[in-house]
C-alpha cells in the first residue's frame, strides 16, 4: 500500500468541490483519511501541520481517461502497450498489467494537481479490455497504487478499429461490422453466464474464459463501458447497444455530443469529453470545439474532461477546463468535472473527488485559483502523504527511494 500519513492544511482557502468554499479553513488528514475539514477543526496531538497562507486547497484532480504508464513518453514503441491489436475483442487484457510507473507522465501528473488517473487500453479494437484507477505516485510497485483494480471495460465504435482492421482485410472493416464484434461478444457473455449458473447449481465443473467472465461483469453492472465515439451516429449507436444489453453506459470523447446533448441528458448518460487541445486531424475531429463541452453541460449532461495523454499531456487538464470555462462553462461545473463528476459515474467516488471526511487524504495547496493559467500546483499530498512541492523554481518530487527509505 500507499505509505500513508497524518497531517493538518491550516489556513488555507478550503474548496471542497462538494460543498461551499472555507476561508482560513482546515484540511485534517489521519492515517492517510480526511477526516475533518471546516473552519474550527481541532487538531491531535502530535499530527504536524502545513500553512497554508491563504493558497487555495483543493482535491488532487482525476484523469478519467489516459494512457499513463502504458503509453510511456519518449521510449518509442518499445514503450507502447496500449493496443493489444491482433484480434477485435482482447476483453480479457487489463491496462494494469502493462503500467510502467516510470513514465515521466506521472511526475508531469503531480505538476498538475492530477493525484489519480483512470489508465485505459487505446482504441484500436471494439473490445479493448480492462482499465484501472491508480494514484498518480506512492507505491514501489503499480499494484500499491491501485485504487481500484478493474473500472471499465474500453470499447471503440468508428473510425479506429474499423481502419485497423480494414487494413487487413479482415471484419471489422465498416461500422457495420464493428457493432458486429460488440453485439456477437456481449450474446456469447449471456450465453456463457447462463451455463456457468447452470453448472455452478448442479454442481458440474466449468471451463473459465477469461474474456467472457469480463463482459459478465458489464451486464451485471460491476464494470462500466466506456465508450470511445466521436460521432453522433457513433453515440447513437453506443446508446442503442447499451439499451439492448443493459449494460452501464459512459462515452469518451463525445466531440459530437453536443449534436445530441438532449437525449444524452434525458438518459443521465455521462461524457468524458475531450481531448481539447488538438488539431482536426482526421474526419471524426471535424467539429471538434472547446465550447461544446458548456453546451453539453447547459443540456444537463454529466461531464468530465480528459487529455487522453499523451495526446496532450496530463499537466494541461486544468487548462483545458480553463479554457472551458472561457468558452462558456461555469467554474463550479468545470472543478466538478475534474473531481466529484468522474469519481461518481466511474463509481471511485467512496474513495476520491472532493474534500469530504472519510475520503483518501488526496489534497493539492494551489498558489491560487487553479483555474487561472497563472496558478501552479505547489504542494501535493496522496494520503496525506506530500509528494510534489514546487521550490526555488521548480517542482520536486518526493521519489521512491526517499520516501521508503
Amino acid at each position: 500500500m500507499i505509505s500513508t500519513a497524518s497531517i493538518a492544511i491550516v489556513n488555507g482557502y478550503i474548496v471542497p468541490v462538494a460543498g461551499p468554499p472555507i476561508e482560513n479553513g482546515t484540511v485534517l488528514i489521519e492515517n492517510g483519511t480526511i477526516t475533518a475539514v471546516g473552519a474550527e477543526v481541532v487538531i491531535p496531538v502530535g499530527v504536524g501541520s502545513v500553512d497554508a497562507g491563504g493558497r487555495w486547497v483543493l482535491p488532487g484532480f482525476i484523469e478519467s481517461h489516459g494512457h499513463v504508464g502504458i503509453h510511456e513518453e519518449a521510449n518509442g514503441p518499445a514503450g507502447d502497450d496500449t493496443n493489444e491489436m491482433t484480434t477485435p475483442n482482447t476483453a480479457a487484457v487489463r491496462a494494469i498489467d502493462a503500467v510502467n510507473i516510470d513514465d515521466e507522465g506521472f511526475r508531469d501528473a503531480l505538476s498538475g494537481g492530477v493525484t489519480s488517473i483512470v489508465v485505459k487500453p487505446g482504441s484500436g479494437n471494439p473490445i479493448g479490455g480492462q482499465t484501472a484507477a491508480i494514484k498518480a505516485w506512492g507505491g514501489r510497485t503499480i499494484d500499491e497504487q491501485v485504487i481500484r483494480e478493474a473500472v471499465s471495460v474500453k470499447s471503440a465504435l468508428g473510425e479506429n478499429p474499423k481502419r485497423v482492421y480494414g487494413a487487413k482485410n479482415v471484419t471489422p472493416s465498416t461500422r457495420l461490422g464493428v457493432a458486429l464484434i460488440i453485439r456477437e461478444a456481449f450474446v456469447e457473455a449471456q450465453n456463457y453466464r447462463a451455463a456457468r449458473d447452470d453448472a455452478a447449481k448442479e454442481g458440474k465443473p466449468f471451463a473459465r474464459d477469461l474474456g467472457k467472465e469480463t463482459l459478465v461483469r458489464v451486464l451485471d453492472g460491476e464494470l462500466a463501458w466506456d465508450q470511445h465515439t466521436h460521432r453522433h451516429d457513433d453515440i447513437a449507436t453506443a446508446i442503442r447497444l447499451a439499451d439492448e444489453f443493459g449494460y452501464r453506459l459512459v462515452v469518451n470523447h463525445g466531440t459530437e455530443a453536443h449534436k445530441i446533448a438532449d437525449v444524452l441528458a434525458e438518459r443521465d448518460i455521462p461524457v468524458i469529453f475531450g481531448p481539447m487541445f488538438t488539431s482536426r486531424s482526421k474526419v471524426e475531429l471535424r467539429d471538434r470545439a472547446i465550447a461544446n463541452l458548456a453546451t453539453l453541460a447547459a443540456a444537463g449532461v454529466r461531464i468530465a474532461i480528459t487529455t487522453d495523454h499523451p495526446v496532450v499531456p496530463i499537466n494541461f487538464l486544468v487548462h483545458q477546463a480553463s479554457l472551458a470555462v472561457k468558452e462558456g462553462l461555469p467554474r463550479q461545473t468545470a472543478l466538478e468535472a475534474l473531481t466529484v463528476n468522474p469519481a461518481s459515474f466511474l463509481r471511485l467516488d467512496e474513495r476520491i473527488g472532493s474534500l469530504t471526511p472519510g475520503l483518501d487524504g488526496d489534497v493539492v495547496i494551489w498558489s491560487g485559483d487553479p483555474l487561472d493559467v497563472n496558478s501552479r500546483a505547489e504542494q501535493v499530498f496522496i494520503e496525506g502523504a506530500e509528494v510534489y512541492r514546487w521550490e526555488g523554481g521548480h517542482g520536486h518530487v518526493v521519489e521512491r527511494s526517499e520516501r521508503f527509505a
